[in-house]
């Protein structure tokens, strides 16, 4: 069965930090690169960060230097951890693998909201 659980969003200040989590299940999953993607009202979803299941990072520029992305396949699980947040950050955040189409399956996402 093909799940995906997001958590960790909230609101935070403007230079704040949150720390998220994606519980996976299903062998779609399994040796895939996952990724972390945000969605703001009226805009398109897009992927921010990847990572390989050989720990190998990829960082979107915008938010280069403050996003760190890991896994744990052992516990099924991906994490982003975000610094130095920004109001521009504001969107609901998922989890998938990072060549997941608008039409495939999603989570329910978190949202993440930074006030000024």
């Amino acid at each position: 069965q093909v799940q995906l659980v997001e958590s960790g969003g909230g609101l935070v200040q403007f230079g704040g930090s949150l720390t998220l989590s994606c519980a996976w299940s299903g062998s779609i999953f399994e040796d895939a690169i996952m990724g972390w993607f945000r969605q703001a009202p009226g805009n398109k979803r897009d992927l921010v960060a990847a990572v390989t299941v050989g720990d190998t990072t990829t960082i979107a520029g915008a938010v280069k230097g403050r996003f760190t992305i890991s896994r744990d396949d052992s516990k099924r699980v991906v994490i982003l951890e975000m610094n130095n947040l920004k109001p521009e950050d504001t969107a609901v955040y998922y989890c998938n693998r990072a060549i997941a189409k608008p039409g495939d399956y999603w989570g329910q996402g978190t949202q993440v909201t930074v006030s000024s």
